[in-house]
């Protein structure tokens, strides 16, 4: 039964993945393809500057796989394999807890599903946005991974405290009371970890760089104004940038707008036909498992009563005692 119940939400998962996929692909793939654009330019920029200034400088890595191949193919995997992973989950976690809430399966469901919502994106989207290409150094991706998972981690853990002490406080004060209750200490304690953990711009990593064209001191590692940091004017592609003058702009806003907000609108499309196709499996399942008990009690009365039946007609008669 429990293997039934996992293998169904892989599958609502793996479809909810793949309508992720279409939506990403239509309409921010557009987006990502500007920002890989910037990021190509800003590039060539820098290899241009730091050679005239005598510096040296290295461009990123060279791409494994094509542009074409990690739109098409390396984003379909990715959000599908996503997808799969989540409604693996969801449904192990709904194992866990059902028969010991209180609520319908279907319920229950759009629970955990926003529950995942809530700690595995949005919740660290508020500290670490999601970003597109060209944002973010090749030198802090493996620091900016940890402190996304720390994170995910601590999102998850203030909600699941969060949920406990509103049903400890309850018999006190009510469902409202210790909903509000549990609400104000779960803020407080989130506000508390985005607090302490460090803003990308603050990385060890990005403050050794600050000295270097296009490493400006910033809070983000949003790629800012390239600048001629130099004391004297700098002569590269037969132009003249004086001291200070901006050479490249930085990345433009509106891009990083719009994929972070296609970014939300397509986790919350994930996440809400995850909980909609595992709840409509659920209850298929079910189906059969809730009706079988009914009929069957139906089956053995019937049977019970013909039996019972039967056996009044096969009592031989009394005989007719003789009036003395």
């Amino acid at each position: 039964m429990e293997i039934r119940v996992i293998l169904r939400g892989a599958l609502a998962g793996a479809f909810a993945g793949l309508l992720g996929f279409v939506f990403e692909h239509i309409f921010a793939e557009p987006w990502i393809n500007k920002a890989i654009a910037y990021e190509y330019k800003r590039d060539a920029v820098l290899t241009a500057m730091n050679h005239a200034a005598g510096r040296q400088f290295s461009v990123s890595d060279p791409e494994i796989f094509s542009r074409a191949t990690q739109s098409s193919i390396g984003a379909a995997s990715a959000l599908i394999g996503f997808g799969v992973a989540m409604g693996a989950l969801v449904a192990v976690v709904y194992l866990v807890l059902h028969g010991r809430m209180g609520i319908r399966p279907r319920n229950l469901v759009w629970a955990i599903a926003g529950f995942g919502f809530l700690g595995v994106y949005l919740l660290p989207f508020v500290k670490y946005p999601a970003n597109p290409p060209s944002i973010g150094h090749p030198f802090t991706i493996h620091t900016r991974g940890q402190l996304y998972v720390v994170m995910v981690v601590g999102s998850l853990v203030l909600l699941g405290l969060a949920v406990f002490l509103g049903r400890r406080l309850r018999p006190r004060f009510g469902a409202v009371g210790a909903t509000v209750l549990a609400g104000v200490a779960f803020l407080v304690a989130y506000s508390i970890l985005i607090g302490v953990l460090p803003s990308l711009g603050d990385l060890n990593a990005n403050l050794a760089q600050v000295h270097q064209f296009g490493y400006a001191r910033a809070a983000t590692e949003t790629p800012q104004p390239i600048v001629n940091i130099l004391s004297r004017p700098l002569t590269f592609g037969g132009k003249t940038y004086a001291p200070g003058q901006v050479v490249y702009p930085g990345f433009d806003a509106d891009v990083l707008w719009k994929f972070r907000w296609y970014s939300v609108i397509n986790q919350v499309l994930v996440w809400t036909v995850l909980a909609l196709g595992f709840g409509a499996l659920l209850d298929r399942l079910d189906r059969p498992r809730r009706a079988r008990p009914a009929g069957s009690s139906a089956s053995a009365a019937d049977a019970a009563d013909a039996a019972g039946a039967a056996g009044q007609d096969s009592q031989p008669a009394k005989p007719v005692e003789a009036a003395s």
